[in-house]
């Protein structure tokens, strides 16, 4: 069974379960997907556009909100389960990272 590790987070993906500081998050399908691509790429920046193909399967459009939308979301949940920690830090013009460590 693969296990993703990023700092604090454990992602099962085959048990659909992650969980943050020891606590289980409870995510939307898209959410743990998101979460998923961002933790398999930690500490490096993702671009909105791998994001939306790695998450719904399909090329990205500049006026798509989507990615924003869902990592707005998820910083919420995870900030929720450790409160303080910033996980997804946000690089304008470039995408979003994961860190892996703080």
């Amino acid at each position: 069974m693969e296990t993703i590790t990023a700092g604090e987070l454990e992602i099962r993906p085959s048990e659909y379960l992650a969980l943050a500081a020891g606590r289980p998050l409870r995510l939307t399908v898209r959410e743990f997907q998101l979460l998923t691509a961002l933790a398999r790429r930690a500490d490096r920046i993702v671009t909105r556009e791998e994001l939306h193909e790695a998450v719904w399967g399909e090329p990205y459009r500049k006026s798509d909100r989507s990615v924003d939308v869902y990592v707005g979301k998820l910083r919420q949940k995870l900030n929720d389960a450790s409160p303080g920690r910033p996980y997804i830090h946000t690089h304008f013009g470039f995408g979003y990272r994961l860190a892996s460590g703080q």
